[in-house]
């Protein structure tokens, strides 16, 4: 079966997880991703975060799938010229360095438009490539600070909190592959690429937009909250009981968001019909101003229940909830594993692993997760199909140090 993006050709020159992680993306949706690193060590995030001797570190792994891995010193003049290349026969190029790496190479926009004007040339950076801070350096928790996520995560008693999960790095990479797909398609009408941009910080504050909004609405910066969504009673978390009765651990807790049209429902749920029409709880205005009473009697049934007994008889009956899931419980759940979310991969020098799968779900060209390339894997198919190199001066640029 064909996949969405077969035949595009994508050069991966990017490291730690914004680039990589956009780059697997066209990957799992099918294009030909060709992960570019340096010959002797390659991206740093194969040692930097190792956690098994002798081979590439977790972190590698969860965003280099769907890769194949090509090794070329672009310090050298053959190894530039190799990379011109590559670049003539392909559709897509990312690249997240620090502000001028790329041109400091003689390998920036201006040049390699020249060699392949339907080149798309996406580019990841901190703060962009003009603005005032475009020459500031970046990495997730400084895009959160700067675009504004950590001022309203946490609880008010506390300081801003940093939002573990990556919206800075994955969130802008997510951001890049639709801006990289927009180009296609465009270069699809008109037959030219271009350059695209996503900046970390500008991605952060499209993520929290909903929070700009209420800072206009209400003329002063947005308070921290803690789980606390809105002036909904319920809505936030609540401690629940451990599997084996006993009292809840830090993440036996559930989260419920139960609107006005679900309140009967919720009480039913319960089994508190008396709720429905007391006159203290009967509209959402009416639980907001007496939640001091409504809390207590709501928490007091969760912690008579364990987190996913509430929410299956909850989400029976229609109203959001979820359970608060640990990171091994997501690992294992069984509805993650029928939707290949999770899934097993067999690594050369690790063996089997869990990783996270394609969350694009395609009818006509469902992903296929593939595992991540060893340093250079591909380098001598490469080179040969591409750049018409054969084994005599592979054997000549190895020595070299060109690949």
């Amino acid at each position: 079966m064909d996949k969405a993006l077969q035949g595009i050709r994508v050069i991966d020159m990017t490291h730690n997880q914004a680039g990589p992680a956009c780059a697997q993306m066209l990957g799992f949706l099918g294009a030909d991703v060709i992960k570019l690193e340096e010959p002797k060590a390659g991206d740093v995030a194969r040692t930097v975060h190792a956690d098994k001797k002798n081979s590439d570190s977790l972190f590698f792994l969860l965003f280099n799938a769907n890769k194949r891995s090509l090794t070329l010193n672009l310090k050298t003049d053959e190894g530039k010229r190799l990379f011109k290349e590559v670049i003539k026969q392909s559709d897509v190029l990312i690249e997240n360095f620090g502000p001028g790496a790329m041109e400091r190479l003689g390998l920036g926009w201006d040049v390699l438009k020249e060699l392949n004007p339907r080149l798309i040339y996406a580019t990841i950076k901190g703060f962009g490539s003009y603005g005032p801070l475009a020459h500031f350096k970046s990495y997730e928790p400084v895009a959160q600070a700067m675009g504004g996520a950590m001022s309203i995560t946490g609880f008010p008693e506390n300081p801003p909190t940093l939002v573990l999960p990556a919206i800075g790095d994955s969130g802008t990479g997510m951001q890049m592959a639709i801006g990289i797909l927009a180009a296609l398609q465009q270069r699809h009408n008109t037959g030219k690429g271009q350059h695209v941009e996503v900046s970390m910080q500008d991605a952060v504050v499209n993520i929290i937009r909903v929070s700009l909004r209420d800072h206009q609405r209400q003329g002063k910066p947005m308070e921290r909250h803690g789980n606390q969504l809105g002036h909904t009673v319920p809505g936030t978390t609540y401690p629940c009981a451990r599997l084996d009765g006993g009292p809840g651990g830090p993440n036996d807790h559930v989260l419920i968001f139960c609107q006005q049209q679900m309140w009967k429902a919720f009480c039913g749920a319960m089994v508190r019909p008396e709720l429905v029409d007391d006159p203290r709880f009967a509209t959402a205005d009416a639980r907001w101003d007496n939640r001091a009473e409504l809390e207590p009697m709501i928490e007091a049934w969760t912690r008579s229940h364990t987190k996913h007994e509430i929410m299956k008889v909850l989400g029976d009956a229609g109203v959001p909830c979820g359970a608060c899931q640990d990171t091994g419980e997501v690992l294992a759940d069984p509805h993650l594993k029928a939707r290949e979310m999770i899934v097993d991969i067999d690594y050369p020098t690790r063996g089997v692993y869990q990783t996270v799968g394609c969350p694009v779900k395609m009818s006509e060209s469902p992903a296929e997760i593939t595992r991540p390339p060893l340093l250079g894997e591909h380098t001598d198919e490469l080179l040969a199909s591409l750049c018409g190199v054969d084994p005599d001066q592979l054997k000549r640029m190895r020595e070299a140090g060109v690949v």
